[in-house]
């Protein structure tokens, strides 16, 4: 008897239906010589510091008294509920899963997670803690959830160890981003007095979304001049833009530019024209997907991630957390399958072999989203779900379309008395093909009818133009941004070179994965930190308050050392470190941030954890303490209104510094508080005036 472990239920019953003549009975399918169980995704969570380290005054709060911790052997336990009690739903499942593994007639354990690292600690971690050590270990590894596919699956099961590395990237992420998000998450909130999500990934996202939305808010825009003429001729209009550009107080130059050209006129010296075969798109990556999906229904990713996920569960689509575009060299065969399949309901396909379709080399796990052979019904899907089937069917269908789209591609270009040259670029579609079928918004653009040689007449004057601020980040320029956070930000062309990307993929250079980053931006939404609204994302006053607050800690999570972690990840995949090298580069860069150096008065940034007291109040002589937003007199409540600001003019007012305030009636010479009127830093001391604080230059 084979005992099969599915990740999560919907996939059980699939298993079961593809198996046949199962009976179901409390918590499992059994039937043919198999037993189907399911976990409800993660049955087990990492244990909270208080495991490693129980609080030393007893008490239930957070404190610093057991942080960092660093455990030496990471624990995982049953999930809780928010109460912190184990939940009974889970608990009662896994006893039916840890029986099951024990049954004397259970000859191998077979792990169903999903196909990705996740999926595959998920399991694993089931029947570690099941304490079922002698079985044969096997994995189903399913890249739909078909029933053809699940019987191919069964018959082609791998030994578990197989996929050790995969899992060891797993536990790897896992207990590094518990690492951070336990340890800096409670020391951020202990020294603010508010709850703040530090985590690996969520702090570059935000931080992204926060300095750009810096640079829109202190964008000045200017004026600048650019030669421009737009005269008629050969049937139609020639449209010139010059490349030079003159500041709004060069107009006089722009001119006399402008006059030159005019009196040089312009001349043809290339003409071409040619047919031309334009290509689809690539199939859809879950990112691609999710950005199309944005742009067009103005879909977020948690609601496109949720429906796609569905729709795998159906059978009507494949794996969907996948990082590629690309097909299989081995899935030729099911691809023709399917696209017989398409070809029943109407579409125009043939199949395609070639390089821009199937290429081995830039697919980590999962090949790129497709339709599979089963077909919806009609009426089978809700509007959403049809939305998103749609997409990934049309764009199928274009990759894979019989019919070639031909279009026509002329260039000229004129120059302009030697000193310089324009370009025109038209293209007119003139068959259609896969355009019929998936989005392709590009309009004909018809040049004029000019011939090499043709002496053109131009009118060139200045243009007035003003310089454009940085654009809001929106589903589809943060999620290229996330692919790689270190090249030029841009909506990627649909037939641009990527190799690039997939390296960066591949290298860990993505900030999260496929399978994270859609949970994670939506955290940062229900948090409060970010805003989504149409497919544009903005920064909320409580993520501006997470970024400033963490560089005044100290605490630099950008995606630098985040991409440095993704790197040790894909490390430990290809077995170049191990788990425990990943690990302690994380444990280096939270020590840094507990034993951050004390620094001299006149640069110390250090403001305290709340509740520190810091001294004896100079109005009342109650006990001045750190508060959420500063240094207070705790005598407030009889009437004492003294305190002093954490932050004045942009620059954090350090523990040292009031101590000294309030000790002597002045600090020590302070550096970089920033000029509002000039933007320029200057330095100060602070004094006590009565019950103000005055500067001292």
């Amino acid at each position: 008897m084979k005992l099969i472990i599915a990740e999560k239920p919907s996939l059980a019953r699939n298993i079961a239906s593809a198996i046949g003549n199962m009976k179901k009975t409390a918590g499992y399918f059994e039937g043919g010589g198999y037993i189907v169980t399911w976990a409800f995704g993660h049955l087990f969570s990492l244990a909270d510091v208080e495991r490693y380290s129980p609080h030393p005054d007893g008490g239930k709060g957070w404190t610093m008294k057991n942080l960092p911790c660093f455990p030496q052997k990471f624990e995982f336990e049953l999930k809780r509920d928010k109460d912190k009690n184990i939940d009974s739903g889970v608990q009662k499942q896994f006893e039916i899963i840890k029986s099951l593994c024990n049954r004397s007639d259970v000859t191998h354990i077979v792990n169903a997670g999903d196909s990705d690292r996740e999926g595959e600690i998920i399991v694993r971690t089931v029947v570690m803690k099941a304490d079922c050590k002698d079985k044969p270990f096997v994995r189903l590894w399913l890249p739909d959830q078909t029933e053809e596919t699940i019987r191919e699956g069964l018959s082609e099961m791998k030994e578990e160890a197989f996929y050790d590395n995969l899992a060891k990237e797993g536990y790897a992420r896992t207990f590094i981003d518990w690492l951070y998000g336990v340890n800096l998450t409670r020391y951020a909130s202990l020294k603010s007095g508010t709850l703040m999500r530090v985590g690996r990934v969520i702090v570059p996202i935000v931080k992204a979304i926060y300095d750009r939305d810096t640079q829109i808010r202190n964008f000045k825009p200017d004026i600048y001049y650019a030669p421009y003429s737009l005269t008629e001729q050969g049937g139609g209009e020639i449209e010139l833009t010059s490349k030079q550009k003159f500041n709004k107080n060069e107009l006089e130059r722009a001119k006399e530019l402008c006059e030159k050209y005019n009196n040089a006129k312009g001349t043809v010296i290339f003409k071409k024209t040619k047919k031309d075969t334009l290509s689809a798109g690539k199939l859809y990556s879950l990112t691609k997907l999710q950005n199309a999906l944005g742009k067009k229904y103005k879909m977020s990713m948690e609601e496109s991630l949720r429906i796609v996920q569905g729709l795998y569960e159906k059978g009507y689509v494949t794996y969907p957390r996948t990082n590629s575009e690309y097909l299989a060299a081995a899935e030729k065969g099911k691809i023709k399958q399917i696209l017989s399949a398409v070809e029943k309901i109407g579409y125009p396909v043939k199949f395609k072999d070639a390089k821009t379709i199937f290429d081995d080399s830039k697919i980590e796990s999962h090949s790129a989203l497709t339709p599979t052979y089963k077909i919806p019904a009609k009426n089978a899907l809700s509007e959403e779900e049809a939305k998103v089937y749609s997409a990934i069917m049309r764009r199928f269908v274009a990759v894979f379309c019989s019919e070639d789209c031909i279009a026509q591609k002329n260039e000229i270009k004129i120059d302009v008395g030697g000193m310089e040259e324009f370009t025109l670029k038209g293209t007119v579609i003139l068959e259609p093909g896969w355009t019929k079928y998936d989005d392709y918004n590009k309009k004909d653009k018809i040049l004029p009818n000019l011939a090499k040689g043709d002496i053109i007449d131009v009118n060139f004057k200045p243009k007035e133009k003003e310089t454009s601020p940085p654009k809001h980040y929106t589903i589809e320029t943060l999620n290229n941004y996330l692919k790689n956070p270190f090249r030029e930000d841009k909506a990627n062309a649909q037939n641009e070179d990527d190799e690039a990307e997939y390296r960066a993929i591949f290298e860990g250079l993505e900030l999260g994965t496929e399978a994270t980053r859609t949970g994670i931006i939506d955290n940062a939404i229900k948090s409060g930190y970010i805003s989504l609204k149409k497919d544009v994302y903005t920064i909320l006053p409580d993520g501006e308050n997470l970024i400033l607050s963490l560089k005044r800690m100290g605490i630099s999570m950008d995606k630098y050392k985040t991409s440095l972690l993704g790197q040790a990840l894909k490390k430990v995949y290809k077995n170049e470190i191990t788990v425990k090298d990943s690990i302690a580069i994380a444990q280096r860069e939270i020590e840094a941030v507990f034993k951050r150096e004390t620094a001299p008065p006149e640069k110390d940034t250090d403001d305290g954890f709340i509740g520190d007291k810091i001294g004896k109040c100079p109005l009342c002589e109650g006990t001045v303490v750190r508060t959420r937003f500063g240094y207070g007199c705790d005598g407030y409540k009889d009437g004492c209104k003294f305190s002093v600001n954490n932050v004045i003019l942009d620059r954090v007012i350090s523990v040292s510094n009031v101590k000294m305030l309030l000790e002597t009636g002045r600090t020590s010479k302070i550096e970089g508080f920033i000029s509002k009127k000039t933007g320029k830093p200057f330095s100060a001391v602070l004094k006590l005036d009565g019950d103000k604080v005055n500067f001292e230059f």
